[in-house]
């Protein structure tokens, strides 16, 4: 059984995201996990007088939350109906929505984290807000952020650039294995280099990624680029993909990809959902 996290905000966009997960696994055995965070409210103890106004703002937030929590849910039936294999739990939570994150997945052994790429009050203009960067960044198993208004297509092309200098991990591509079986997807690997040579450590992880994909539809490419964004755009002006997977080996290919350069320019032509795999846990 898939044990699946969506986190919510409740704005349109956290919708976005479990409408998603709903339906890119209606045919898998899944727990959903819905969590809302909110976080605690303080006031200095000299203007506390009487009843705590701390504790009359705090239990409006929990009665909130929990009632919006069962909208989500009676939204979910009335919008997808009974799905015998699906479970839906709903949680409360008082805490900050990253460490409340951490601690969730490690304590609810998580395969994957579902959540949208900003919240009610993100930008337009950027496509990740703060929060799904640091749960890129921190959480230990792998993110899917869903871009806002994305409407559902099935997976059938799914783009993983990289440089090949990660220790591939096979439990952490569980996922990403998953998703290509269950939609009897192409997984299209490019190696996004200036350099058209494999050095000796990247041909042993290229073999490693063979031999992890070797029951899918695997496809290897080398493509001379200085920028990652460039071969992501161009490949896809040639062939549509519905979902991008970076695997997330922090001291090198995804930090250079989004804590160095801006986000917002991979976000200028990235309209797909977004994977982010760790790549150690």
């Amino acid at each position: 059984m898939k044990h699946i996290l969506l986190p919510t905000d409740f704005s349109e966009n956290a919708w976005n995201a479990i409408s998603y997960a709903i339906q890119l696994f209606k045919n898998d055995t899944c727990t959903f996990h819905i969590l809302n965070t909110y976080e605690q409210i303080i006031y200095r103890s000299e203007y506390v007088t009487g009843t705590s106004p701390q504790q009359i703002v705090m239990d409006k937030l929990q009665k909130e939350s929990l009632g919006r929590l069962e909208e989500i849910n009676h939204k979910i039936q009335t919008t997808f109906g009974q799905n015998i294999k699906h479970t839906f739990k709903t949680y409360s939570k008082v805490d900050k929505l990253l460490p409340c994150i951490k601690l969730f997945v490690l304590k609810n052994n998580i395969n994957l984290v579902i959540m949208g790429t900003k919240g009610s009050t993100g930008a337009t203009e950027v496509l990740f807000g703060s929060n799904t960067v640091h749960v890129f960044k921190e959480v230990k198993c792998p993110v899917i952020a869903i871009p806002s208004g994305y409407t559902y297509a099935k997976p059938k092309n799914i783009l993983i650039p990289n440089d090949l200098e990660v220790d591939f991990n096979s439990l952490q591509m569980k996922s990403l294995q998953d998703i290509l079986k269950n939609n009897n997807a192409i997984l299209n690997t490019l190696f996004v280099s200036n350099k058209m040579d494999l050095t000796q450590e990247q041909t042993w992880s290229k073999s490693l990624l063979e031999s992890l994909f070797k029951a899918s539809n695997f496809r290897f490419q080398i493509v001379n680029y200085n920028s990652i964004n460039e071969a992501i755009k161009e490949f896809q002006n040639k062939t549509d993909i519905e979902m991008l997977a970076m695997v997330n080996n922090k001291h090198n290919f995804l930090e250079n990809l989004f804590f160095k350069n801006k986000i917002d320019q991979i976000g200028s032509h990235l309209k797909v959902p977004f994977m982010v795999i760790p790549a150690s846990r």
